[in-house]
């Protein structure tokens, strides 16, 4: 995991906003462009995030590096090539009990047919129609960085 700073004291010491994102598990989103409309993707039910919308992406494994986390996730997801470019931002989130870091990225779409496995639609929208659609709190910070 990469840290903007170096941990110099007890770990009891450190202060709660850095101590939460050292231990936060960090999970990717892909901003996938095509034609001017935005890929987002409704979560299948169950769970607290159930029948949400999300920018698709997933865990980031240990080992792995959050872009190439992100490009297994959405090999695994719906079976596509992606090339993961930029950056976007991230943000911490908590589910249930847990602490998550979100990191957004754009992501060119290279190929592949998009067999649904973890999730039940796709759709490709346009900016304006984002607020037309119930997505995961994680993801709506995404949303206001990139469209305000």
């Amino acid at each position: 995991m990469r840290l903007p700073w170096k941990i110099t004291a007890p770990i009891d010491r450190i202060p709660d906003r850095y101590y939460n994102k050292c231990m936060a598990r960090q999970v990717t989103a892909a901003v996938i462009q095509k034609d001017g409309k935005y890929l987002i993707a409704k979560r299948k039910p169950g769970g607290s995030l159930g029948n949400k919308w999300e920018f698709p992406g997933g865990k980031v494994e240990p080992g792995e590096s959050p872009e190439e986390g992100l490009a297994r996730e959405l090999y695994e997801e719906f079976e596509i090539r992606v090339k993961v470019d930029a950056f976007i931002c991230s943000c911490l989130f908590s589910n249930n009990t847990t602490e998550y870091e979100l990191m957004a990225y754009h992501v060119e779409y290279l190929g592949g047919d998009f067999i649904l496995h973890e999730h039940t639609e796709i759709q490709w929208i346009k900016d304006s129609e984002f607020g037309q659609y119930d997505f995961a709190v994680s993801d709506q910070a995404v949303v206001k960085h990139l469209f305000g």
